[in-house]
């Protein structure tokens, strides 16, 4: 079912000549503002509409997909996942954007309907895309192609050219030089590429290029040596493409493409090919133009769970890889009016602190603490990304807690966390201690799961008072 996000009417606004339009605030409110780059690119961004991927289920991140789908996750503190694909979509100017969804929709739905809203005066829209049975089409979204194929009646009108965009993905980029590059080589296809080592490559889609840039072949995560040494990318075309190699032989698919739309629909319209990555784009490879985007910013698919943590990790480094700091290019979020952090006669060091958190006389390094967090007296927390909650309990809620026997939302007192991720909402008691004492690789439990030795605590559960795991 096709949902349009309700607009709500702006400020006045003063015109901006040769320059872009962009979200300055999360509260949704839309005034102009310059982006980076030409002038002409307004008119040309216009054309393109943007299709984020939302519908996945993400088991490789479960248990923080138990309850919704992997782009309405929570990152870094405050944001979600989703918010990376449209935050971007701003910036570059592509304000045709619809979202696909599918697998436990109803939190990500949620987030999109509060936080995106455009004014009126302009055909800037998000529109939200669930999977749907009709009297054509019984089956859900079999994959990224088959999902684009069942909407493409949607998006007949709305440009000639295709952005097809993961909804999970860590990276910011400026689609515009994406399109330049497309329109450059006269492409039917372009595929934006990144380098990596020769040891990633069986992770990804990698691809070789001559030395215009067009793909001339793909292999789907290969596994045998010999693959992956043939699919290895000259130093030559590397430094053509202005890329330091710096020991990265290969090139990975981003899974971010751009279609002009006739060749799309050409290509769904005569098979029933269902991914992209897989089958589209390796089909399409001896019959089109398709050309690789060369990009060497960060960009991180943070779709497990240790690169999932390892990427928070990064973040409460002193220069994280990815900059949520960037005020030209901010990451935008739901607009939550939220006192700052309270921090209590605490020891702090690499830590992001989000607001409405309050941490009690404890020790917190190497972690993140999410919006509305409560830490006890005595905690020590270490390598711990606390996700933070949707509400604040009252002294009612908590007097209910005692009556019930569970504990409150948050840490409680003289608890010892390494190592792990906490959902929102969680109840952790007083006592506790998650540090994984046996050193279990991988296990689970009714309120806990443990993968590659990381503790993940989900969404709501609770972990009673002395609790060692």
């Amino acid at each position: 079912m096709a949902k349009d996000i309700a607009l709500s009417p702006p400020a006045p606004r003063e015109p901006v000549p040769a320059v872009g339009q962009g979200i300055t605030a999360t509260t949704g409110s839309v005034k102009a503002i310059p982006l980076k780059g030409r002038g002409c690119y307004n008119a040309r961004m216009a054309n393109v509409v943007s299709i984020i991927m939302a519908g996945g289920q993400g088991s490789r991140l479960y248990p923080l997909t138990k309850v919704r789908s992997k782009p309405a996750v929570p990152v870094a503190g405050r944001f979600r996942l989703i918010d990376i694909s449209i935050s971007n979509c701003i910036h570059s100017n592509v304000r045709s954007i619809f979202v696909l969804t599918q697998f436990a929709s109803e939190s990500l739905h949620r987030h999109i309907f509060t936080t995106y809203r455009f004014d009126n005066f302009h055909r800037d829209f998000i529109t939200l895309l669930s999977a749907q049975q009709t009297l054509e089409n019984r089956n859900w979204y079999q994959g990224t192609a088959d999902a684009v194929r069942q909407n493409l009646n949607f998006i007949e009108d709305a440009g000639s050219l295709i952005l097809v965009l993961a909804g999970d993905h860590l990276y910011r980029m400026d689609y515009r030089k994406f399109l330049e590059s497309h329109e450059r080589t006269g492409a039917d296809i372009s595929v934006a590429v990144t380098p990596v080592r020769a040891e990633q490559a069986p992770e990804f889609g990698v691809m070789k290029v001559n030395s215009q840039g067009r793909i001339t072949e793909f292999s789907e995560k290969p596994k045998a040596a010999a693959d992956i040494d043939r699919m290895s990318v000259p130093e030559d075309i590397f430094k053509k493409f202005g890329v330091p190699d710096e020991g990265r032989t290969h090139l990975a698919s981003m899974g971010v493409y751009l279609f002009n739309q006739n060749v799309l629909r050409d290509l769904l319209a005569h098979n029933d090919y269902k991914d992209f990555g897989r089958e589209v784009i390796p089909h399409a490879i001896g019959e089109r133009r398709v050309f690789g985007h060369f990009f060497d910013g960060y960009w991180e698919d943070i779709g497990t769970i240790p690169s999932f943590f390892e990427a928070h990790m990064d973040l409460t480094r002193p220069l994280p890889k990815f900059d949520f700091y960037d005020e030209d290019r901010p990451i935008f979020t739901q607009a939550r009016f939220l006192p700052g952090s309270k921090i209590l006669a605490s020891e702090v060091e690499n830590a992001i602190l989000c607001e409405g958190s309050i941490v009690n006389r404890s020790r917190i390094r190497d972690s993140i603490v999410g919006i509305r967090s409560r830490i006890g007296d005595n905690c020590r927390l270490e390598r711990t990304v606390i996700m933070g909650a949707d509400y604040f309990e009252s002294r009612e809620d908590q007097a209910l807690n005692r009556e019930n026997g569970v504990p409150d939302v948050g840490v409680g007192r003289d608890c010892e966390i390494r190592n792990a991720i906490v959902d929102k909402n969680a109840r952790i008691g007083h006592g506790v201690r998650l540090v994984n004492r046996n050193g279990a690789a991988n296990e689970s439990a009714e309120n806990y799961v443990i993968v590659d030795g990381i503790i993940v605590v989900p969404k709501s559960a609770v972990i009673p008072d002395g609790t060692v795991i």
